[in-house]
């Protein structure tokens, strides 16, 4: 996954909140990464009303 890419959320793993869950079958933009909590690098997307979120990368699926 690089920084640019167009990106689908396919699945969420985590409990979240209602915003992000709404973003489930969404197409945003990787604009940069984040460190989680040691076991891994998660994503930072951004969606077209320029809201955003991270994710793991098995939830994105490449557009």
């Amino acid at each position: 996954m690089e920084i640019g890419q167009k990106v689908k959320i396919c699945r969420i793993r985590d409990r979240v909140g209602q915003g992000v869950a709404k973003k489930l079958g969404a197409v945003g933009t990787i604009t940069g990464y984040k460190m989680t909590d040691g076991s891994g690098v998660g994503v930072v997307v951004e969606f077209d009303d320029k809201s955003a979120s991270w994710f793991f990368e098995d939830e994105l699926k490449a557009v």
